[in-house]
């Protein structure tokens, strides 16, 4: 009879590549917790909770962690609109060059993000932009259009024509059949292309590396106290957090678009 259990060699070699990937994950989670301050010593000596007292009173993470979540929140807002436009342009319209076009809108998650912050700090340069939170804005947009365009264009390929069509001959105007019709049906992939696209963006280091000017991110933040520390366990700490804020709307996305109709996140 044919059994439905995976060899043991296969089983093995995929708990082995899960403790690969996340348990680096753990072992931050581990040292925020000990009571050296300076290194990683394993086993630590000693588990404690007041890193998280300290973390909460210094004053040098919470400009960082504001920046971030007002860049991610603007960011994500330009990506669902102009993300949903695109998406709808290419998924109805028939133009000459629309699947260039549609090549030209995917390219940003595609290339590697230094070459990507190269040519934003180059253009920002020419263009007389000030580096600036516009400026990172503006960098993390250029990935986070795309994750909102990919779940919007999966659905709109699935939304029915003639169902538009019959809203406009009932007599409904553009703006009545969008907000009626098509807007509940794309809400849920909007919605997880919107998370995802949050949690990308919060998260991001390299892009933000070469728009971010003299401004600090999160990220950036943990970076420089990774190169020169003070308290170590205070960056683990900080790490928690970001884990939090982007494994948190990854997981909500997930099951929004677990049917596979949608592609959050295809690409990145």
């Amino acid at each position: 009879m044919r059994s439905d259990r995976a060899p043991r060699g296969l089983t093995l070699a995929a708990i082995g590549g899960l403790l690969f990937l996340h348990l680096p994950i753990v072992l931050i989670f581990l040292y925020a917790f000990t009571t050296e301050e300076r290194t990683y010593q394993f086993p630590p000596p000693g588990l404690t909770l007041k890193w998280f007292g300290v973390a909460w009173s210094r004053a040098d993470i919470w400009p960082p962690l504001y920046l971030s979540l007002r860049v991610a929140a603007i960011s994500t807002t330009m990506a669902l609109v102009l993300g949903t436009f695109a998406a709808a342009a290419m998924s109805r319209a028939r133009f000459f060059g629309r699947d260039q076009m549609s090549l030209l809108i995917l390219l940003p998650i595609a290339l590697p993000g230094i070459i990507t912050g190269m040519s934003l700090r180059s253009a920002f340069s020419v263009m007389d932009i000030p580096f600036s939170t516009f400026s990172i804005v503006l960098g993390h947009a250029t990935f986070c259009i795309v994750i909102v365009y990919n779940n919007a264009v999966a659905r709109f390929r699935r939304l029915s024509g003639p169902l538009v069509e019959a809203s406009l001959d009932l007599g409904a105007n553009g703006f009545q059949t969008f907000w009626h019709v098509i807007l509940p049906n794309l809400g849920s992939a909007l919605l997880a292309g919107g998370m995802l696209a949050f949690a990308l963006s919060f998260d991001e280091v390299i892009v933000t590396t070469f728009t971010a000017g003299q401004q600090s991110t999160l990220p950036i933040w943990m970076l420089n106290e990774l190169v020169r520390p003070r308290q170590r366990p205070v960056t683990n700490v900080v790490a928690i957090v970001v884990f939090a804020a982007t494994f948190v709307p990854i997981l909500i996305a997930y099951y929004l678009t677990r049917t596979g109709h949608e592609t959050a996140g295809g690409g990145k």
